[in-house]
């Protein structure tokens, strides 16, 4: 995994940024120690002395208590109950504040990108999985320890026909609606359909297919690509329509690179979830949108972070 850091003047100008490989076998302690020193380095790469850096900001994966700046669970490294704030700002010298890194990358968009303009907003990440975060009134909700907002484990399938997640519940919305299952309903589509052109597009190689895949050979004319989409986009809406139910915010802000494929996605997946919110977008308007800041989104929104923190 690879950790990406930049270098903010107080008025949010990106100045500087760099990219660091991270490994599980490092440990807490010594990946806190390597990440001070991409700080530092940063600075010095910008002619600035570390000495005038006022704090810190961190998206970290996991499960992140954000007031106590506490790791509690990060499965991918084995981290528990992890004193992260603390170590950075015990090697560093400077205050240190984290949050998760799919709700930091939400607060970035909410403050520099995709949806600036709106004073509430939630961010689906499309990938592997699906993660995101909620923004209100330009602040993050996160719930009781900062472990709510798991935007990718809301049930829409109940009962013994839903997909196991990994988190081993059946029915998850990302089972269903992540780039990870669009990559599978394509390929089973493909196998329904050996005259489809998905087979071409993927070079005749069901393991080349990916988040594309579908989309291409939909754009082509293809009907069992479109029917793919159609599914997927159905099942993107279901969850998306529960937030809304819910939440009601101006905007929801799709990441990852299946938003790339723009009005292709976004056109039909407006009317989807318009045809599954209680209250219609013509009495209540609701914006649907690519983020723009992409992997930037987390370091723009872990200067946030720090930069209301230390105004508080």
């Amino acid at each position: 995994m690879s950790a990406k850091a930049g270098l903010f003047s107080l008025d949010g100008e990106l100045l500087c940024e760099a990219k660091f490989k991270t490994k599980k076998c490092d440990g807490v302690e010594c990946t806190v120690s390597s990440l001070v020193e991409l700080a530092k380095s940063l600075a010095e790469q910008a002619n600035v002395d570390f000495s005038k850096v006022v704090a810190v900001g961190m998206g970290v994966p996991g499960v992140v208590n954000s007031e106590d700046g506490i790791v509690l669970r990060w499965t991918n490294f084995g981290w528990n109950d992890a004193p992260v704030a603390k170590l950075f700002s015990e090697f560093s010298g400077k205050p240190t504040y984290i949050a998760n890194d799919a709700n930091v990358a939400a607060l970035g968009e909410a403050k520099f990108g995709a949806t600036k303009k709106y004073q509430s907003s939630i961010l689906l990440t499309i990938g592997t999985g699906i993660g995101g975060g909620i923004v209100f009134d330009g602040k993050l909700i996160e719930g009781f320890k900062s472990a709510g907002a798991e935007l990718g484990h809301i049930t829409i399938r109940e009962g013994n026909d839903g997909l196991t997640c990994a988190c081993g519940r059946k029915g998850c919305y990302e089972k269903y609606a992540s780039a990870t299952a669009l990559i599978r309903q394509t390929r089973h589509a493909m196998v329904e359909d050996l005259d489809s052109a998905l087979w071409q597009v993927a070079d005749g190689k069901i393991e080349n297919v990916d988040g594309r895949t579908a989309f291409i050979a939909a754009r082509s004319g293809d009907e069992t690509a479109k029917k793919v989409i159609d599914q997927f986009v159905g099942y993107l809406s279901e969850g998306i329509a529960d937030f809304v139910n819910i939440l009601r915010p101006e905007a929801i802000v799709l990441g990852g690179g299946i938003a790339n494929e723009g009005e292709t996605l976004f056109e039909p997946l407006r009317k989807a979830v318009d045809a599954r919110t209680y209250i219609a977008m013509d009495i209540v308007p609701l914006k649907i949108v690519g983020a723009k800041l992409g992997s930037k989104a987390g370091i723009y929104g872990a200067f946030t972070i720090a930069r209301d923190k230390i105004k508080e």
